[in-house]
């Protein structure tokens, strides 16, 4: 399996998006990735090695085809990577309202005055 880093390249070039999202359908061989690509089938060969160097796909040999699907395995890393963002930011957060919660500022004067009774 590869880096985030090896996945976010693998994803930064368009075709190689495309061909992840088709194998989101269900696992394909070259050649039905090829017929649905405006690409031939030699460059959907070279943008698939990509993405199995990177942990995105994995084939099986069925006869003479190679079957590729994705494997879920290679975006482990780069979804841990991305959650380590909402990690960070979940906990200053929280680490805010803590403060706020335990702050003994004096509140603002509004705050602080009560209507009189009629």
């Amino acid at each position: 399996m590869g880096t985030y880093e090896a996945v976010l390249d693998a994803l930064g070039d368009r075709t190689r998006r495309r061909i992840i999202q088709r194998l989101r359908a269900g696992p394909s061989s070259v050649g039905e990735l090829a017929a649905a690509l405006p690409v031939s089938r030699p460059a959907v060969s070279q943008h698939l090695t990509v993405l199995r160097s990177s942990g995105l796909v994995s084939y099986e040999e069925h006869g003479t085809r190679n079957v590729y699907r994705l494997d879920p395995a290679g975006l482990a890393e780069l979804k841990s990577w991305l959650d380590s963002f909402w990690q960070a930011a979940l906990d200053s957060y929280a680490d805010r309202v803590r403060a706020d919660s335990s702050d003994s500022r004096p509140r603002p004067s509004h705050e602080q005055e009560k209507i009189p009774d009629a």
